[in-house]
């Protein structure tokens, strides 16, 4: 009776898993556009985590009551279930928060696999998410283990909730005698052929003044963060080696004003 248990057991999780391999070759997570993928592949694995934990739970349970013994003994021990139970409540309120925070995100999808997310100071990619802890791979190839439920208590940054779409900003610091409208033309002509721009956004604005330079950002659109960064990234150098050579004396300095004696 055991075997055949452990046999059905070990068949049902096997055709659960075969069930999520064919569900899971019909989305593509690495595609262009994998928004509704990777809903329907964070759902998948996490549901089946899930399924495995109450197959297992029921299995054993049944092995448990083909014992006469340990049947009686339940039964004796039936009273003082209520007790046990308030013990390992407490005992493991944290891991059952945690599973069923890995619910709520299964549900509600705050996060899905290959989402950037900021946490903890740090931007990455949803690589995995357990019933218990989610795995963060960050930009620099390290790995941030967050538990789940901090996703449910706690804020974080979702880059990609909506789309991957996303606004990037330069900020330069120059003098007041530089021309705004010489950037504003030279950035047009650094994004109009630029392969990582999107063609959505591209702007410049003084956004503040203080007693010796303005502040100018640049906004920039771009597909998605990785993008967004690279293109950040050489629009601010290609800005500075364009005022280095023909607006050198916009680039911010310090006056002292001499009067003769």
């Amino acid at each position: 009776m055991i075997l055949l248990i452990l046999g059905v057991t070990w068949f049902v999780i096997r055709s659960v898993s075969v069930g999520r391999d064919v569900l899971l070759k019909k989305y593509d997570i690495a595609a262009e556009d994998n928004l509704n993928a990777r809903k329907i592949v964070t759902q998948i694995r996490l549901f089946r985590q899930v399924v495995n934990v109450v197959i297992l739970i029921v299995s054993f349970s049944t092995i448990l009551m083909t014992f006469d013994s340990i049947r009686q003994i339940g039964v004796s021990l039936l009273a003082s279930a209520g007790v046990a139970g308030i013990i390992m409540g407490f005992a493991a309120q944290k891991s059952i928060a945690n599973i069923f925070a890995g619910l709520q995100i299964a549900i509600t999808q705050p996060i899905r696999l290959d989402d950037v997310v900021i946490i903890e100071g740090e931007w990455g990619k949803i690589e995995e998410i357990t019933l218990t802890y989610v795995v963060v791979k960050i930009w620099d190839e390290r790995r941030l283990i967050v538990p789940i439920a901090q996703f449910i208590e706690k804020p974080f940054q979702n880059w990609t909730r909506v789309s991957s779409d996303i606004l990037g900003t330069v900020f330069l610091y120059l003098d007041y005698s530089v021309s705004v409208d010489e950037i504003r033309t030279e950035l047009q002509k650094i994004v109009k052929d630029h392969p990582l721009w999107d063609g959505r956004v591209c702007g410049i604005q003084v956004t503040n003044c203080t007693n010796t330079s303005m502040e100018i950002r640049a906004l920039v659109s771009a597909k998605n963060a990785s993008h967004a960064w690279d293109l950040r990234c050489d629009i601010r150098e290609k800005l500075i080696g364009f005022l280095q050579k023909n607006y050198p004396s916009s680039l911010p300095k310090f006056r002292i004003e001499m009067e003769k004696i």
